[in-house]
């Protein structure tokens, strides 16, 4: 029987695919250690050796060191914990490798300088709480305390990125650039006049009555317009327009005329904003939400409307 037998490191070597100097190289260290020695003083294994020789190699390709490995075969040491422990160093690895992948794809993509390389470099290392402090200080910028404005504390929730524990190589470039983005006192600047304007709207809205978001109203009345090729300029337009003024005119409780459309020109132009759809991007990219409907064609197609017949 198989049992019985006792196998000479040779014989070891073609049952396991291992070298010889492998072998005898675990058995040194007593990892396998022999069970006799031939007349001629060779080590000699009984069949037991195979099965501990392909668990050493299996755990040698799955990085775990020699002295824990000879604690596994000897059984002083629980398999599962070993796997546990190598399993939480091998995430933080793989973490560690996705934020290199991830920055020198985007240097690679964005041609960026050594320093842009380096702000980059430094955002993606940020820990959670670092993340979460930097998220902070743009919303609190952008909307006041959640505690103080109140009124934005909606749009703030619906704003907010979350990084996932474990991030894939694209949220990491999502991050790295949404915080670019954050950090741009300009674009806060136009980030918490869009939330001011749209708490002014709705608070005018209970002495109006109920109305729709303004991108919405857009959207409806204008995507057609572009699929069918109607020109900004063009009297075909002015319906539209008319639409547009009339419902911005409800929204704030003021005649149509040059001051309300003053006032929905710089609405549209904050509001379509191509950083603002930028922002929503990423923000769906890091929160793994589906990708927004981009709104710039139809705000573009809005003010140039407005304009052509504000200046006309």
């Amino acid at each position: 029987m198989d049992g019985d037998k006792l196998y000479s490191i040779g014989e070891l070597a073609r049952r396991t695919g291992l070298t010889v100097k492998t072998i005898r190289f675990y058995s040194d260290r007593g990892i396998v250690a022999p069970t006799d020695r031939s007349p001629a003083g060779y080590r000699l294994y009984t069949i037991d050796a195979v099965a501990r020789l392909d668990l050493v190699r299996t755990l040698r390709d799955l990085g775990v060191d020699l002295p824990t490995i000879r604690r596994v075969v000897d059984r002083e040491l629980p398999l599962r914990q070993v796997a546990a422990t190598h399993a939480e160093a091998l995430a933080v690895q793989i973490r560690v490798l996705s934020l290199r992948h991830a920055v020198l794809t985007a240097v690679a993509e964005r041609g960026l300088t050594a320093e842009e390389t380096d702000l980059m470099h430094k955002l993606a290392q940020l820990s959670e709480d670092e993340r979460r402090r930097l998220v902070g200080d743009f919303l609190d910028a952008a909307f006041g305390r959640p505690d103080i404005d109140s009124a934005f504390a909606g749009i703030r929730r619906s704003l907010t990125p979350e990084m996932p524990d474990s991030p894939q190589a694209e949220q990491v470039r999502a991050w790295v650039e949404w915080a670019e983005l954050a950090a741009d006192p300009d674009f806060r600047a136009g980030v918490r006049r869009m939330a001011e304007d749209h708490a002014a709207e709705q608070a005018q809205g209970d002495t109006t009555g109920p109305h729709r978001d303004l991108g919405a109203i857009v959207r409806d009345r204008v995507a057609p317009a572009l699929t069918a090729g109607i020109a900004p300029a063009s009297h075909q337009a002015d319906p539209i327009v008319a639409a547009l003024a009339a419902h911005y005119a409800h929204t704030l409780g003021r005649p149509d005329g040059t001051e309300l459309r003053r006032l929905l020109l710089a609405r549209l132009q904050s509001v379509g904003d191509p950083r603002r759809d930028r922002y929503l991007e990423l923000l769906a990219v890091i929160n793994g939400w589906p990708a927004p409907e981009s709104l710039v064609p139809v705000f573009n197609w809005s003010i140039e409307a407005l304009r052509a017949r504000m200046e006309g």
